[in-house]
């Protein structure tokens, strides 16, 4: 395959304009695993390590704008206090080795259904910035997946950065595997709370074609603001499930992983409802 290098923004949109075809890597750690068990061969590698400008993030009105080079490392580092969920989801990816070099906008890139960073990105409403040489284009995150491990990038743009509205209350990020670490998620879940508005913002992952939200547990729990009511957080669990549409596979079953987002729903909220009590 042909190997590209871009060394800077400018040149890695003319590269891809003229390369529709390269696959853009970064971190790598989902590409070249897919690459050496032969399940992919691009015929081009589009190399943006050395793009300094993606390695920056910022934070303004209340929105922080993470670049495509910003590890997990640096989410959980740097990002906690703001981010808590997607910090939370970041703990979880890989081994510190594969954090150190693994990135959200890869996990966005490659559209796994089982990306740790997804559900905290929908519970969140993240923007996903996507450039090429014809202008940048803002995609809201519940349009970004659009099947199984695809996106809606066009042929020539490239993901440069995701905006993710700060915390506006808890945050809380809940996956189950096969074994404590280093593992692909069976499924996954997120939630975030805005107190001030009384929203509630869900995430589901690795139980659907794509990730997704749950968005009549969303207004269920918006409307029975009742922190603590166990028969509440029991509806907004059984609503949960009832979003997923999971397979049965060599990880997990269907009727698993519908128990298990029940049950995640529940004790994530229980969570958020006991912060919300303690900093209230």
């Amino acid at each position: 395959m042909d190997f590209l290098r871009a060394t800077t923004w400018a040149e890695a949109l003319r590269m891809k304009a003229d390369r529709p075809d390269a696959t853009p890597i970064q971190g790598g750690t989902d590409v070249m695993v897919e690459i050496n068990l032969d399940k992919g061969r691009p015929k081009a590698l589009l190399d943006l390590t050395p793009v300094t400008e993606l390695t920056e993030w910022s934070a303004d009105s209340g929105i922080v704008r993470i670049g495509a080079g910003v590890t997990y490392t640096r989410v959980i580092a740097e990002l906690a206090d703001r981010l808590p969920g997607l910090a939370q989801a970041s703990r979880t990816v890989g081994s510190p080795q594969i954090r150190n070099r693994g990135t959200v906008a890869g996990n966005l890139g490659a559209a796994s259904p089982a990306g740790d960073s997804h559900p905290p990105l929908l519970a969140s409403g993240a923007i996903v910035e996507a450039e090429s040489v014809g202008g940048i284009r803002m995609i809201p995150i519940g349009d970004f997946y659009t099947g199984v491990k695809r996106n809606a990038l066009a042929p020539g743009e490239l993901i440069r950065a995701v905006h993710v509205p700060e915390r506006r209350g808890p945050q809380y990020f809940s996956k189950i595997g096969t074994r404590n670490a280093m593992v692909i998620a069976v499924c996954s879940f997120g939630i975030a709370l805005d107190v001030a508005a009384r929203t509630v913002g869900t995430g589901i992952g690795s139980a659907a074609p794509t990730p997704r939200r749950a968005p009549e547990a969303e207004t269920f729990l918006a409307e029975n603001w009742s922190p603590g009511d166990p028969e509440v957080s029991r509806r907004f669990g059984e609503l949960v499930a009832a979003a997923a549409a999971p397979i049965d596979d060599v990880r997990g079953s269907r009727d698993y992983r519908v128990h298990a987002l029940a049950v995640m729903a529940r004790r994530t909220l229980g969570w958020a409802w006991e912060e919300h009590r303690r900093t209230s």
